[in-house]
């Protein structure tokens, strides 16, 4: 199987694509997982370590072609306040329970979790919610060290998703993932946690 070895950031490639996966946040931080695109072609992500992706970025296959990461929309919550003073006290709150948060405009915005956003309501900001890629700022809770490829933007090696709810992950039909290694077992990496099964 063609792998991808290599990855390059949205801003340093302007080729065209020979395919395209679409994947949601929890999905662009992995280091070894086979991904079908959307056009049908099949290849092994085989990176050196685990890479935080973001959308518009390039996986670089072994004969030089390039897949195109679409960052999936999700559930999420946009969080108005009622001047600027008031968001940075909201985020702050945020950042206080490490959650992943999005600075977008003159908004923030997380995942569902209700209650997060009851806390939200609570401090006298406006919940919105939407359906939107998720592209949260690194850094708050990043574990330590940049990834490796060269990104110009945030980066970070682990997430810490504390307190909030996931709820349903549904995966389209024009998309795929599953961990490879070799051996039949399939190994996934959530929150810290591994878990490896065999597929029979």
């Amino acid at each position: 199987m063609i792998r991808a070895t290599q990855v390059r950031p949205q801003i340093r490639w302007t080729e065209a694509a020979a395919d395209t996966v679409v994947l949601g946040f929890d999905d662009r931080h992995r280091r070894r997982m086979v991904m079908t695109g959307t056009r049908g072609l099949e290849f092994l992500l085989d990176l050196k370590e685990a890479v935080a992706l973001r959308g518009g970025d390039a996986l670089v296959l072994d004969d030089g072609r390039l897949i195109e990461v679409v960052a999936a929309p999700e559930p999420l919550v946009e969080i108005r306040g009622k001047d600027p003073h008031h968001l940075v006290r909201v985020a702050w709150h945020l950042g206080n329970r490490h959650l992943p948060t999005q600075i977008v405009g003159k908004g923030l915005r997380i995942r569902r979790d209700h209650v997060i956003e009851d806390m939200v309501r609570g401090l006298g900001a406006r919940v919105i919610v939407i359906e939107a890629p998720f592209d949260p700022e690194g850094g708050a809770y990043a574990g330590g060290g940049h990834a490796a490829h060269g990104h110009d933007h945030h980066d970070h090696d682990r997430h810490d998703h504390g307190h909030h709810d996931h709820g349903d992950h549904k995966h389209g039909s024009h998309d795929h993932a599953h961990h490879d290694h070799g051996d039949g077992k399939c190994d996934h990496d959530h929150h810290g946690h591994a878990h490896a099964h065999d597929h029979k």
